[in-house]
C-alpha cells in the first residue's frame, strides 16, 4: 500500500528532516486551502491526504523525541 511505503520513508528520516517535511506539508496544505477557497481546487481528496500526512509526521517526530528523552534519562 502507498501509505505503508510513505511511513517507512518517514521513519527513516531524522528529526531535522521530519521538521522540513512538516514545513513542506503545511505549505502545501495552505496552498490547497487557498485553491479551495477560490474554486480552483481540482483534486479535493489531496486535502485529506495532506492533513493525514501532517499528523503522521507530527506523531513520528513526537515518538522520536520521547525515545531520545527516555534514552538520555535512563
Amino acid at each position: 500500500m502507498k501509505s505503508d511505503n510513505r511511513l517507512g520513508d518517514l521513519k527513516a528520516m531524522g528529526a531535522d528532516a521530519l521538521q522540513d517535511e512538516l514545513l513542506k506539508l503545511k505549505k502545501e496544505q495552505f496552498n490547497l486551502r487557498f485553491q479551495r477557497a477560490t474554486g480552483q481546487l481540482e483534486n479535493t481528496s489531496r486535502v485529506r491526504v495532506v492533513r493525514r500526512d501532517i499528523a503522521r509526521v507530527k506523531t513520528l517526530a513526537r515518538h522520536k523525541a520521547a525515545g531520545a528523552a527516555a534514552a538520555a534519562k535512563g
